[in-house]
């Protein structure tokens, strides 16, 4: 059996269209909370992510520390393939981490390139 990896979305990867485009299936996954960070925008220049999400603005999670800063999302099983696809996908704002979720699941997640507590 291939490898799962779990990963947590709270924008656009939770999107049918993203999913069909990126994964070529569509997602299930359940709901989770990242506990520390805070939601913020980015400008989104890729024509490819800008056709998929039909967004130029993506929300991107900045490091607060806080607990009392607290992000909902969808966590989702991906096979390691699905992983690198999603890493194709998102731009160099972004860069994937390990985290651990409210739930206690460990997961991969998408922040801010330039957070510098990483």
């Amino acid at each position: 059996m291939a490898e799962q990896h779990w990963l947590f979305s709270y924008g656009t990867l939770q999107q049918l269209q993203v999913q069909l485009d990126t994964f070529g299936r569509p997602l299930t996954g359940q709901t989770d909370v990242l506990v520390g960070y805070q939601l913020a925008q980015v400008q989104i220049t890729d024509p490819a992510v800008l056709a998929s999400s039909g967004q130029e603005f993506h929300p991107i999670l900045r490091y607060s520390g806080q607990p009392s800063d607290q992000v909902q999302g969808t966590v989702f099983a991906l096979s390691s393939a699905e992983i690198e696809a999603a890493d194709r996908y998102e731009v160099a704002d972004y860069r994937r981490v390990a985290t651990t979720l409210l739930s206690g699941l460990s997961a991969w997640v998408y922040v801010a390139a330039t957070d510098s507590r990483l």
